[in-house]
């Protein structure tokens, strides 16, 4: 993301217009093509309704397909005849129209493409909402969302302007700059000439660094995540955070000036900070007491809706920073940031697989106890043979066998593995090894190469007395 704040911040580009270009393509398939005038949300039930077309806006998944050739076999069933459309997003694949063929439907359905590739959840942040992306390519091999890269990167050079500078790490980023590039080049000439508004991409992949993603977050934005679940920019608040009986859907961006100010704070001081808040906001109130009719009009038209706004943010925040505060006591948080660190530092191995062991013993979290598993997995190279079994022992008996699926997958992701025989380095000693291993070997060539400067070449050597050199 990026910081307004700073004064060499470069101007962000305007990604509303992905969000105005992605509605009228939208717009145009639904009302244009084909004459939709009203939406339901797709569920695993009947579709109940009297028009004599369906269409069907979804993601490429089986359980789509599967879902979509039910209603149509439904309607064969009841002796009623209708037009089916799909609509799919981001992409079309050939394996959703196999499984429509295999339901013995495909005829009766007509296919079509949305390309919204990205996003805009905030003024600096785009995403693809592409939550299969890791299973898909990472555990699976499936290299199908490779093409929805490249077409993101595509559409922002062509909007955007060229990039000039693009770095990026691992296979899959390789392949994504291989295949962009290739785009690029079937349509030299649109971005050239133009200014860039967008001077760096880097593209790295998730198995280059998944510690960040297994360690707990700690600033407010991270922790409601954890806590609520963020999806798409927006989060769902229960009763217990708004103190009623309903629940509120709430969208978490810089529009919401309360979280715009504790998103990126750590939550020990986000109380503190929103207490001074609540006091602020009640002088702002205050001041109708001393006001006369103009200013009173005033205050009245210009700032009360503001505030009353602010006010219920404000009570939103409050609560949910509550709901956190419980759960995270519950769980004993602090003990669980400080095991995260010796692993991380690699001290008292033998005290975090005691705590992991406890956690799963108590049955506090599933996830939780997975990703501390993991977490100690990376960080040492690998579990011990021993406790990699006492550990999975441990947790099936905790959560059901069942999950002996979720250990296959997570060792073929290379998140929790065994130590091969022989190898007893953890991930840290194997890396600082390799970098005195290195710094050897640089000094090894500093102390040579002056040597070697200083032996003369076979062509400038002379003969010595007795044929020797």
């Amino acid at each position: 993301m990026a910081f307004p704040h700073r004064l060499d911040a470069p101007e962000l580009p305007d990604f509303s217009m992905l969000k105005r270009l992605a509605r009228d393509q939208l717009i145009y398939l639904l009302e244009q093509q084909h004459e939709v005038d009203k939406l339901y949300k797709v569920e695993n039930k009947p579709a109940v309704s009297s028009s004599e077309q369906l269409c069907f806006l979804v993601r490429p998944r089986i359980k789509n397909m599967r879902y979509v050739a039910s209603l149509v076999n439904a309607d064969k069933l009841a002796g009623r005849t209708r037009k089916y459309k799909v609509i799919f997003s981001p992409q079309k694949f050939h394996a959703c129209e196999m499984v429509l063929e295999e339901e013995g439907v495909y005829g009766d359905v007509s296919c079509d493409e949305w390309a919204f590739s990205l996003l805009p959840l905030d003024v600096d942040l785009l995403s693809m909402e592409l939550p299969e992306f890791f299973r898909d390519y990472f555990l699976e091999g499936d290299q199908r969302w490779i093409n929805t890269v490249a077409q993101a990167l595509h559409l922002l050079s062509t909007l955007y302007g060229p990039f000039p500078n693009c770095y990026g790490i691992g296979r899959c980023a390789k392949m994504s700059y291989e295949l962009w590039r290739t785009l690029e080049e079937e349509e030299d000439g649109e971005t050239k000439g133009r200014r860039p508004e967008i001077g760096h991409i880097f593209l790295l992949d998730r198995d280059v660094d998944f510690v960040t993603a297994l360690c707990s977050q700690v600033v407010y934005e991270g922790l409601v995540d954890d806590t609520f679940r963020i999806k798409c920019g927006s989060v769902d608040f229960g009763p217990e955070v708004t103190s009623s009986d309903r629940s509120l859907k709430v969208l978490l961006n810089a529009e919401d000036k309360v979280f715009n100010e504790i998103r990126n704070e750590h939550f020990s001081n986000v109380f503190g900070f929103l207490s001074q808040k609540a006091r602020n906001l009640q002088a702002q109130y205050d001041r109708r007491r001393g006001m006369d009719i103009k200013q009173m009009k005033n205050f009245v038209s210009q700032e009360l809706k503001g505030l009353k706004q602010e006010h219920r943010l404000l009570s939103v925040h409050i609560g949910a920073c509550e709901s956190i505060m419980k759960k995270k006591t519950k769980q004993d948080f602090q003990e669980l940031i400080k095991t995260e660190h010796a692993l991380l530092e690699g001290f008292n191995i033998r005290e975090s697989t005691s705590y992991i062991e406890e956690h799963i013993d108590r049955q506090v979290s599933p996830i939780e106890s997975l990703r501390l598993m993991c977490l100690l997995s990376i960080t040492e190279n690998g579990l011990i043979p021993k406790d990699y079994r006492s550990l999975k022992t441990q947790y099936l008996q905790s959560y059901g066998p069942e999950h002996l699926l979720t250990f296959s997958n997570l060792r073929r992701a290379g998140l929790l593995t065994e130590q091969a025989p022989g190898d007893t380095l953890t991930a840290m000693e194997s890396k600082v090894s390799k970098l005195v291993t290195d710094k050897a070997a640089g000094e090894h060539r500093a102390r040579v190469a002056p040597s070697l400067a200083r032996v003369p070449s076979s062509h400038n050597r002379q003969s010595t007395p007795g044929g020797r050199e």
